[in-house]
């Protein structure tokens, strides 16, 4: 008996990894060579696709397909609806299948409600992208993008508040009381 939980309407191929805790909910699919961390969440008619590799505890809300390409770190959280793309020019009538775009979604990112997430273009550690943002370039960590194209409008905390940069270049998160630092254009939690 497997030491995670699937609800009886989803498909589990031979040939996935799945870890201890992960859940996976109503008419999901998880295809061969998927592998899945512990302690994930797995929502309603979610496509995990060949070779996607999600981290631990990674929460993955309704109505998302994550197609080979795409690698999320542990403590990610996709919003419900959000799109990863993993080909640049796709056409029907051309197989396109050796020339996936690779991305990343680094540590501890959140991703958006409706957010679209074009390939190749990573989103680094405890980024978050606002819901309907379309990610045309990587995201630094700890940065805010919303919009379409997504521009950055801040910098966010661990936690997912905003950070406030004093004349220093120096923040604390009004949550956790982590500190945080800008320089070169890059933050950094001290």
């Amino acid at each position: 008996m497997p030491d995670y939980f699937s609800h009886p309407s989803a498909i589990i191929d031979p040939g996935c990894t799945i870890g201890a805790g992960t859940k996976i909910w109503h008419f999901s699919h998880i295809m061969p060579g998927a592998v899945i961390g512990e302690n994930c969440n797995i929502g309603q008619n979610v496509v995990i696709s060949p070779e996607v590799v999600l981290g631990n505890n990674v929460k993955v809300q309704n109505n998302i397909s994550i197609y080979t390409g795409v690698i999320c770190e542990d403590d990610v959280f996709l919003g419900p609806s959000c799109v990863f793309t993993n080909v640049i020019n796709p056409r029907s009538h051309v197989n396109r299948r050796d020339e996936y775009a690779f991305t990343t979604v680094k540590r501890g990112a959140s991703i958006g409600a409706n957010a679209t997430i074009v390939c190749g273009n990573d989103i680094g550690e405890y980024a978050f992208v606002g819901a309907g943002a379309v990610v045309t370039k990587p995201v630094d960590p700890y940065a805010l993008v919303v919009g379409n194209p997504a521009i950055q409008i801040g910098w966010i905390s661990e936690y997912g508040l905003r950070l406030n940069f004093d004349d220093k270049c120096h923040a604390i998160c009004t949550e956790s009381g982590d500190e945080y630092e800008l320089k070169n254009g890059a933050v950094r939690k001290i």
